[in-house]
């Protein structure tokens, strides 16, 4: 698999401008430099995608794209190498200094076994779940490292189970405590990092049971009434995130019915929206309100339940997504986004 059309490589200095900008060229306004020796033209595109190849353009006959970046090479859509504290670089695994770290790429120098670099769509990237570790060990939160880890297995590359083989494996490595409590807190069904937060303060700001994720809800006669974002299948609470897309009239319109509907099973919904990631007391609050609601309803109220039809098709784990044909994917995934 070669590098995918809209990815333009760098090139070096050729004195005939064949294969690439002579050196006054380069010192142009047509060529940027793109790291120590190398260019592209002007006009390439500017893409994430774009930014990982040409960090990987300076890897030596050894080493491998890794963390973030690879994750997102690899298909991990999600992973956009920038947040609010800035612009993250690219990081090359590379077991020696024999690139020096440069603007926009970082280098590492931790030992690489060659079993865990792979050609990938014309760039060597370490694995998934090599990639996934790298990045865990050195996020800044528990809740950034639980959040990629949740977002690689959104995107299928990574589940629990291999995360857990390759943390146990890297026993003394710089962060590994990080990766056994991330493997722990795992989940393989966030749909986006939105949830993986509301999640955290489910557990960690409300002190209250763990919910699980994407969980489809059925009424008593085996129909879908929903699959809230987050659910407490005890107690019968159902969390949503509603991001800044929910205030589109027709949007707000679908969220009251869908609300409607889990009230007319029995559950309580509760909504967290996108202010309470900075201050999540509101939502701590209206959470704890909705238990409280929960345990006044009769239980002949509970009309619902999450053990799916013998039709539904379950695609709860990377292990069961993995598994669908392309047709089975079109259908049973549809519904997963990538904004709450």
């Amino acid at each position: 698999m070669g590098l995918p059309p809209a990815i333009v490589w760098p090139v070096r200095v050729d004195v005939t401008g064949r294969s690439g900008p002579t050196r006054m060229q380069a010192r142009g306004t047509s060529w940027r430099r793109t790291s120590r020796g190398l260019y592209v033209p002007a006009s390439a595109p500017r893409t994430v995608e774009q930014r990982i190849a040409q960090a990987a353009a300076a890897l030596p006959s050894y080493g491998a794209v890794t963390g973030w970046a690879a994750l997102r090479w690899l298909g991990a859509t999600w992973f956009e190498g920038e947040d609010s504290a800035g612009t993250h670089p690219v990081t090359l695994a590379l077991m020696d200094s024999s690139v020096r770290p440069q603007p926009g790429v970082a280098i590492s120098e931790e030992r690489l076994d060659p079993a865990e670099i792979e050609p990938y769509a014309g760039i060597r990237v370490t694995t998934a779940a090599y990639a996934l570790l790298f990045e865990i060990r050195h996020a800044r939160s528990v809740r950034r490292a639980l959040g990629a880890a949740d977002m690689a297995a959104y995107a299928d590359l990574v589940s629990r189970a291999e995360l857990g083989e390759l943390v146990a494996r890297c026993s003394g490595w710089t962060g590994i405590d990080l990766g056994r409590q991330v493997h722990r807190l795992m989940d393989e069904n966030a749909w986006s990092p939105a949830e993986v937060t509301m999640r955290q303060i489910w557990t960690t700001e409300a002190g209250l049971p763990r919910p699980v994720t994407n969980t489809p809800v059925f009424d008593l006669d085996g129909r879908h009434v929903g699959t809230p974002d987050l659910l407490d299948p005890v107690a019968g609470v159902a969390g949503e995130y509603d991001s800044e897309l929910h205030l589109d009239s027709t949007r707000r319109r679908r969220d009251r019915i869908r609300e409607e509907l889990f009230r007319s099973v029995g559950l309580e919904p509760v909504a967290m929206v996108t202010g309470d990631i900075g201050d999540p007391w509101p939502f701590v609050a209206r959470l704890r309100t909705a238990y409280a609601r929960a345990e006044r309803r009769a239980v002949s109220d509970r009309r619902w339940t999450i053990d799916p039809p013998p039709w539904w098709i379950p695609t709860l784990t990377v292990d069961q997504r993995r598994s669908l044909t392309d047709e089975q994917r079109a259908r049973w995934l549809r519904h997963r986004r990538q904004a709450g």
